[in-house]
């Protein structure tokens, strides 16, 4: 028998299995990626949510032993004087932006023990940088509440239930 003319063994895949293979792995990431999407967004605002709670933990900490019974509006001082930990004073974190500022009717109450005025009122705000890192803005102040708005945008003080601000406490 001829070399040239044993039957030719298939190596390989056909193209139209390539092509179908690729169609599969399409369809697979079509279904899957909302769902990842969605899944980053809901851990993104879970940690805006945690950043609030150490916030107002560090606040009331540094009221009672820095503050003169006062609180700083300055992320910085809360974390060098260590009331919270470095990763706090990171904006943007986790797809949010986060700002520290005196509170509605806030006024100066003592100097701190890092020579500062330490202040009557905080408000805590955090808001997603975008629609794919969040979708709700939340807000707290030295109550301790933390509230949401499903707009994106941190709720005004002073805070008010209504249609689209309500506490998150139960989370």
């Amino acid at each position: 028998m001829d070399v040239h003319s044993r039957p030719r063994r298939a190596d390989g895949f056909t193209l139209i299995e390539l092509l179908i293979v690729v169609a599969i792995i399409g369809i697979i990431a079509a279904i899957a990626i909302p769902g990842l999407l969605r899944a980053r967004v809901s851990a993104n605002e879970a940690s805006a949510v945690q950043s609030l709670r150490t916030l107002v933990s560090a606040q009331s900490t540094f009221a009672s032993t820095c503050g003169s019974n006062g609180y700083t509006t300055s992320l910085t001082t809360l974390v060098t004087e260590r009331f919270a930990s470095p990763d706090i004073d990171i904006t943007p974190k986790s797809g949010y932006f986060f700002q520290l500022v005196a509170g509605l009717g806030s006024r100066p109450v003592a100097t701190d023990c890092t020579g500062a005025p330490a202040i009557s009122a905080y408000y805590f705000r955090a808001e997603p940088l975008s629609s794919s890192s969040g979708r709700r803005g939340f807000a707290t102040n030295q109550a301790g509440t933390i509230w949401q708005d499903m707009n994106g945008t941190a709720p005004p003080e002073p805070f008010a239930s209504g249609a689209t601000i309500s506490p998150l406490d139960e989370h």
